[in-house]
């Protein structure tokens, strides 16, 4: 596969490996087929004669412990005809990283290819004969998780390499290479690279990198859309000497005719790891929401419902937290709309949800404002006149539209629905788990509650509200095991933290 116009940062590329795992895509599956890319793209630059096979062209490898070396192991294999294969491996086997790396390992020793075990410098340069009278070299040490300087043996090993003669292929990136920047201190110099599923952003930009082919290693595109674990972990982190405020403050502004609406939001917030959550509600049901947690910080408005002259208070409230979520339970009385404009104008970061929608002003304006939207299908008529969504039948115009909306209004919009769809009108995700006993009232409350406490910990509002969405259904999934059609919104909130702990 030639390269395409699209490329992935490392992050984004370990997440879609967690999530292939989480859907049946398993790892060993995928180093199979960048194992099998590897040895064709050698194939076709070093052509078989005479009997169909190449005659003896020499290829060395030189393997880290990770996936990346678990990668050349497996093209060790498909070379194992008219090739003459050597592999080192910079390290001991039995401190391989990964199950799949090992057992490929494992595979090549009984099956008595040529193996060497390195630990350091000096072993290598005693090797320095084998780097000279290779024909190809397979750069397999390090893959995309290379921050810094590069340590020793790595850096003799990338030194030898760059010293031979021989025909130098990197495996995914070049050995040193930041895979997102494309910037190195050290780094192999590759006269091919091959990557796999997308461009990694850092090769569209160095001359170590050489050719450049992208391969297909089996991924679907429409798994590459799902959201799933490794969507979580990108945004959620955690530092663990961090201080009070540090993982979040989220600001809820809801209640009014409802009270149940922005304390659910807010409770879905904590149990998502916010360490710091205010409710800005009207003084008619600040108390009633006070009541039902300790754990909830509540600020009363100055009426029964949100109107301009709270808008002030509001604000203030706003500079002393990460992100606001607005709209739960707040009603549509016409002062209500306006209020709710003139915050979302001044928030930074938010989420507009449920009766928030009614005030919402569209396209957003402001080049540094962030803003997240998680209406379902009927509530798209409280942004837009005359906005009709496609049928849930047809997916392909629905996610269509959403890009289309997304796009021309410069805000991610989280479509809520059996299947739920995430565009900023350039990417898109699309969210399957969940369940029917979620058509309870106040799941989309839980939803947006988490959404915000995400969005406080992370800046990009895509990567956000897909992360939301997965941690949502996640949970309502783990209710339903305990409460079938029984469950509750609480039942919800009280699953999140199970969400968190097993894919954080």
């Amino acid at each position: 596969m030639s390269i395409t116009e699209e490329s992935i940062t490392s992050a984004e590329m370990a997440a879609l490996d967690e999530n292939c795992k989480f859907f049946g895509l398993l790892p060993l599956q995928l180093m199979e087929n960048a194992g099998a890319n590897i040895a064709d793209e050698i194939r076709k630059r070093f052509t078989a004669k005479g009997n169909g096979y190449a005659e003896h062209v020499k290829v060395t490898i030189l393997a880290g412990k990770g996936n990346n070396g678990g990668d050349a192991f497996a093209a060790a294999r498909h070379l194992h005809r008219g090739y003459d294969v050597k592999i080192i491996l910079i390290g001991r086997s039995k401190d391989l990283r990964t199950e799949e790396t090992s057992r490929n390992w494992q595979i090549l020793k009984d099956s008595g290819h040529d193996l060497t075990e390195i630990t350091d410098s000096s072993e290598l340069k005693a090797e320095k004969t084998v780097f000279d009278s290779s024909d190809v070299l397979i750069d397999a040490i390090l893959g995309t998780g290379v921050k810094g300087a590069i340590r020793e043996p790595e850096a003799t090993a990338i030194d030898l390499i760059n010293g031979a003669k021989a025909f130098v292929v990197a495996v995914d990136v070049p050995s040193g290479l930041d895979p997102d920047t494309g910037e190195a201190e050290t780094a192999v110099r590759a006269n091919l690279t091959v990557t796999f599923h997308r461009a990694k952003k850092g090769l569209l930009n160095s001359d170590s990198v050489g050719e450049l082919v992208v391969a297909d290693i089996g991924i679907p595109d429409g798994m590459a859309r799902l959201t799933g674990p490794g969507d979580v972990r990108m945004v959620v982190t955690r530092k663990t000497n961090a201080h009070k405020g540090d993982n979040g403050r989220v600001l809820i502004v809801g209640g009014g005719p409802f009270f149940g609406a922005p304390t659910l939001a807010a409770l879905a917030a904590l149990r998502s790891g916010a360490d710091w959550v205010t409710i800005a509600a009207p003084k008619s049901v600040s108390s009633a929401i006070s009541s039902i947690s300790p754990n909830l910080i509540v600020q009363p408005l100055s009426s029964d419902v949100l109107v301009e002259k709270d808008v002030p208070v509001v604000s203030n409230l706003m500079s002393k937290h990460d992100v606001v979520v607005i709209g739960m339970g707040l009603g549509v009385e016409e002062e209500t709309r306006w209020a709710v404009r003139l915050i979302i104008e001044d928030a930074k970061k938010v989420v507009v949800d449920a009766d928030g929608l009614y005030g919402l002003h569209l396209p957003v304006e402001a080049e540094d404002k962030r803003v997240i939207l998680t209406p379902h299908a009927g509530e798209f008529a409280k942004m837009a006149i005359d906005v009709k969504v496609p049928p849930e039948s047809n997916m392909a115009e629905r996610i269509a539209f959403l890009e289309e909306f997304s796009r021309q209004n410069k805000v991610v919009t989280m479509l809520k629905g059996p299947t739920d769809i995430i565009s900023d009108g350039v990417r898109v995700k699309t969210n399957m788990n969940g369940n029917a006993g979620m058509t309870v009232g106040g799941t989309g409350d839980v939803l947006a509650g988490v959404t915000g406490a995400l969005f406080a910990l992370a800046n990009d509002p895509f990567k956000v509200a897909a992360a939301a969405a997965f941690v949502n259904g996640a949970a309502g999934d783990y209710a339903f095991e305990e409460r079938g059609y029984g469950l509750l919104a609480t039942d919800v909130v009280e699953s999140i933290s199970k969400v968190m702990n097993d894919f954080k």
